[in-house]
């Protein structure tokens, strides 16, 4: 048997107006998606536990089998993991984002989705002038970076930028205890991007300045069971962002890297569908992220949020598919949003998300329902908490 863990980050949403009271998934052309649906079954699942916030962090931990409630510690640290970050046990981890700002408010939480190459130079400036003994910044991807508080303190209070588009930044900045060196550090950065070489010629060209930094989601370095011990069977991540292959190495799993895969809209659908594929050659679990609706959701872009998950269903389930069909010995697959990200909110939303089960050996029972948000209510299967996915794609409950 071979097992598909499928997540289309943030591709559930609420109906909108301006797609006459649908939703991306419902309007979407899911032929893959669909031919799976009339053979599988459509349930419900709260990915997020009530206790911690609806973020990527959480909820895929969860997917990947691990009760966040009881590992969870923040979404740096689990970021760091990936980008092999050395840690001891009393470094706190923070995301930093480079974000777009004018001083008062958070203008752009992507810095105007800021290149690698750019950022890169950013971040550097940022580690010659403000790092040292006590703080260190790493580049990462685009405006995806970390910066690591040296026998630090993790009890801020603080919030994630896509919160809070086109809100002041004063209510939101880190507070408790020495929030004061971290909000030093946010205006010291601004002092020092703002009129940096890059963001110059970001300007220049009509694109948003990254020209501070936004500190939060803070944390220890997590210890995870591996996997396979949890599981029985050894397996594969196909992910670009740090946050989903910093859990895939801390599980224990092979982490892949597929040449193109850029966490954004642009992606390289078909190149992680091969890379899955190649990985079951030889393997049994595959899990594979793609960030692209989810970002689209952020942008509040109702024709690219649809237009990723077209490409998710011919580019990656259309592929799996046809292959996994002509091979021996039977597949399943489950797919769905880690959690919604709807357009109008621009911003993760708490609440049940529809999956996808389907099993090669098998018609499973239950009405025949669609997979989007129209199966949240006609659906009788509901699943209360997001780690007992894993268990269910391996018919091990």
């Amino acid at each position: 048997m071979k097992y598909v863990l499928l997540i289309p980050d943030g591709a559930s949403d609420l109906p909108h107006s301006d797609l006459d009271g649908r939703t991306p998934l419902e309007v979407a052309r899911t032929p893959n998606f669909d031919a799976l649906a009339q053979r599988g079954r459509i349930g419900s699942c709260l990915t997020v536990p009530d206790s911690l916030p609806v973020g990527s962090d959480v909820a895929n931990m969860a997917l990947f089998g691990y009760d966040p409630v009881k590992y969870y510690t923040g979404r740096g640290p689990i970021e760091a993991a990936s980008m092999r970050v050395p840690l001891n046990d009393h470094d706190v981890v923070y995301r930093c984002n480079l974000v777009s700002s004018d001083g008062e408010i958070m203008v752009d939480y992507s810095g105007g989705h800021v290149t690698t190459e750019e950022a890169r130079v950013l971040i550097e400036t940022l580690e010659a002038r403000l790092g040292g003994r006590r703080f260190t910044f790493y580049p990462g991807m685009s405006y995806r970076h970390l910066m690591v508080w040296r026998d630090g303190e993790p009890g801020q209070k603080t919030t994630p930028p896509h919160d809070i588009m086109g809100e002041p930044l004063a209510p939101h900045l880190p507070t408790g205890e020495k929030d004061e060196v971290l909000r030093q550090l946010i205006w010291d950065s601004l002092e020092l991007l703002d009129g940096h070489e890059v963001n110059r010629r970001r300007r220049a060209e009509g694109h948003p300045p990254a020209n501070m930094i936004w500190l939060w989601g803070q944390g220890f370095a997590p210890k995870l069971e591996p996997f396979s011990t949890l599981y029985g069977l050894p397996g594969a991540v196909v992910a670009a962002v740090d946050l989903i292959r910093g859990i895939g190495h801390l599980a224990g799993l092979d982490v892949l890297d597929v040449p193109g895969a850029t966490g954004y809209l642009d992606t390289n659908y078909q190149g992680k569908g091969e890379a899955a594929l190649a990985a079951l050659d030889r393997l049994d679990f595959v899990f594979i992220h793609v960030e692209a609706p989810d970002e689209a959701g952020h942008q509040g872009d109702a024709d690219a949020k649809i237009a990723a998950i077209e490409r998710i269903d011919a580019d990656i389930v259309g592929p799996l598919r046809a292959a996994l069909d002509a091979r021996e010995g039977g597949w399943r697959f489950l797919a769905l949003p880690d959690h919604a990200t709807p357009l109008a909110l621009r911003t993760h939303h708490r609440g049940p998300v529809p999956f996808l089960l389907y099993d090669s050996r098998q018609a499973l029972g239950g009405p025949r329902l669609p997979f989007d948000e129209r199966g949240l209510a006609e659906t009788r299967f509901h699943v209360e908490r997001g780690e007992e996915m894993v268990p269910l794609l391996l018919d091990n409950p």
